[in-house]
Parts: C-alpha cells; structure tokens; sequence
C-alpha cells in the first residue's frame, strides 16, 4: 500500500473514491479484506490527519455529488477526528497523564513478543506485521487489535496506543489516545469494546476462525476525572510577522501567508517528541512537508534547534494551532524557557465544531448538519 505525499494526489484520491466506491461505504465499510485491498474504505486519514486536506473539505467533496442522507454514515465517520480533537481540547489533562502513565509502565517479555507478532494469535500477529510494513490499519481491525491487546493479552492500553502512535501514519494524539481509552472502558465509563470471535470471522470473510479470545471481560476503572477547560486560545488573526507551522497542521490553503515575512515549517525529531516515532513514519512526515513547501514561496524547514536558534531573536510568533499533543507540548515548553508570545491561529470550522465535544459522540454527531449549514458546506 501506497500513500499519497502531496495534497494533490490526497484529492485525485478524495475523488476516485467518491466516484467508485462511495455509494457502497455503508455496507463495506466494516470488511477488512486484508492488506492488498482496502477498495472499501478510503484510506484518507494520513492526508486528513496532517490536514493536507481538512475534514470540512472531505465532507463539502462528497456531498457535492451525494444528498446528505446518501453519505451521512461516511461524514460522521469523518467527523469522529473533529470531535476526537475538540474533546481533547476541552480536557488536555488526559494527555499530560497518558504521557506520565507511559513513564511507570515497563516492556515485558510478553509485551516484546507482542509487538514482534509471536503470540498465539494468528489474526493478531498477522496485524502487527501489517501495521510495521504498510504503517497502516482498517478502523474495524483497530478495535480488535486493541481489545485483544487489553483484554487477552493483558497489557496496558498506554502501551498499545503508544504502539500504534510510533507506527502509523494518521497517528493523532486525539483520535489515537481516547480510541484506545475507549475501547478499554475509560472514555464513556463501564462501556468497553470487546473483540468476538464470530465478529472478526465474519468481517474477514472468514480469513480468521475460531480465534480463542478472552470475551468475558469487565472494562479498564480508573478513578481520575477530567472536568472540561475553557477553550482559550487568544487567537486575533494575523497579528505577527512570523508564522510557525507544524507537520500536523499543513492547512495553508486559506492563510494569508503573504502577509508573514517569514513562515517556518517545523518538523521536530524524536530527540524532542514524547513518543518516538519510527523512522517510516518521520520520513512520511518529512515527505509531506516538503511537498507542502514546494506550492507555496518563502516558506522555510526547520527542525527543533533552528527553531530555538530563532527564538533568542524572535519572541512573537503567530502559530497554526497544532492541537494537544506532542507538537503542542514542544511548543508550549518552549514558550515557558524563551518567554515566547504566541497567538494560536485556529479553523474557524474547528472552534465552531469542538463546542459540541463538550459531551459524546452522539450528542456531536446531532450537531453536524448545523455545523454543515454553519460554513454552507453542501
């Protein structure tokens, strides 16, 4: 499997699939018809979680060729990152202790044999050699890998989200932590997600049988709150001469980049990330960039020491906000030591849109059409 570098080749793709396989998503979606073929899904979120291409575009693509109720179940899936981010916007505390709960956790001997794929699960092992070789994985096996990760395999979900952080190409903080604490009972408390054995048969076509799993499980408690923080990102446009914009933001489309004297795109390395990534994935993102780069004039790659080197001289920046997560965390350390002041640049289309992460997905899904009509988005 092949992924796209550039935002062009993101939208060829958009569009191919609108065209052949959309109309059929719905009932395909859930297949996992193995790693030569994933026809039935669209395998955009490595472009959509660098924002090569946006969420909002996605949606206002597909239905200018489909009536909303025709693809409603393809937006909402979509929109899970919108939602994904803003709930983890409103609650930044559940990466601070993800990242704190990673530090006390060690690797075993069954976690070693678990990440190199020599458990006695074939559909497992068989996934991990997919997610190291492709660096990708259908959202229905993401669920099943994880629950056998937490539930049969008995280790920590941290490990298993920071598993697939190093590993995958759509890696996001948001979607990728609170999926795992999802599935483990801890985003919507005492509701987990257990892998079946007749579930994985089936949306295989029977590829995996009988697979002996551990399906009588109670969910993952833990006793740590997280009340909901008011947004507040002192976003007033732009207000600087600098602009600074990190591998997981690349939205420019609609910046006024030529009101900047300088912008810089930053890649940080994992000497500074607190997840360190592999090098497939760093080279992805470096690919990406420098793609990015080349559309656009007087835009200039940097790496976490050009970018200190900078702050001795420069202390206001106007930022793409990165969202929570590593990149942030950089950032915002950063801020602290050189005595930076930032402005956040934010989507309109996202603060609009993580009002509504204040509560679940169902209430958020409720409020997509408004969010549609918001930004005439049809």
């Amino acid at each position: 499997m092949k992924f796209e570098i550039s935002r062009e080749g993101a939208l060829k793709q958009l569009d191919a699939f609108i065209n052949s396989e959309l109309a059929n998503y719905s009932f395909k979606r859930n297949f996992d018809l193995g790693p030569k073929d994933k026809s039935n899904v669209s395998c955009l979120s490595p472009y959509i979680s660098h924002r090569l291409i946006t969420e909002y575009e996605v949606a206002k693509n597909v239905l200018s060729k489909f009536p909303y109720q025709k693809v409603e179940k393809y937006i909402q899936e979509i929109f899970w990152r919108v939602y994904w981010k803003g709930w983890l916007e409103l609650r930044p505390q559940v990466w601070t202790d993800f990242i704190e709960d990673l530090k006390g956790l060690k690797e075993d001997d069954n976690y070693k044999k678990t990440i190199n794929g020599e458990t006695h699960i074939e559909c497992f092992n068989d996934w991990v050699k997919e997610l190291r070789t492709n660096n990708y994985l259908h959202n229905h096996t993401r669920m099943w890998f994880a629950s056998i990760w937490i539930f049969t395999l008995n280790l920590p979900w941290q490990k298993g989200a920071e598993f697939f952080m190093k590993h995958l190409y759509d890696g996001d903080a948001a979607s990728n932590t609170l999926s795992w604490r999802w599935v483990a009972g801890l985003q919507t408390k005492g509701k987990h997600y257990v892998a079946q054995s007749w579930n994985i048969s089936k949306f295989t076509n029977n590829k995996y049988k009988n697979v002996k799993l551990n399906e009588n499980v109670l969910p993952i408690t833990d006793k740590r709150e997280y009340k909901i923080n008011p947004l507040n990102l002192n976003s007033e446009g732009n207000s600087n001469e600098s602009l600074l914009v990190f591998e997981n933001e690349l939205s420019l489309e609609n910046q006024k980049l030529k009101n900047y004297k300088n912008v810089y795109l930053v890649l940080l390395s994992n000497e500074v990330r607190k997840i360190k990534l592999e090098q497939n994935v760093l080279n992805y993102k470096s690919q990406v960039i420098t793609d990015q780069k080349k559309r656009f004039d007087h835009l200039q790659l940097i790496d976490e020491i050009k970018l200190k080197n900078l702050t001795e001289k420069i202390k206001f920046f106007d930022v793409i906000h990165p969202c929570i997560g590593d990149n942030y965390s950089y950032l915002n350390s950063l801020r602290k030591k050189q005595n930076l002041k930032l402005n956040f640049v934010v989507k309109e289309e996202d603060k609009f849109s993580w009002q509504f992460s204040n509560k679940g997905y169902f209430n958020f899904k409720n409020n997509i059409p408004k969010i549609l009509n918001r930004f005439k988005i049809q």
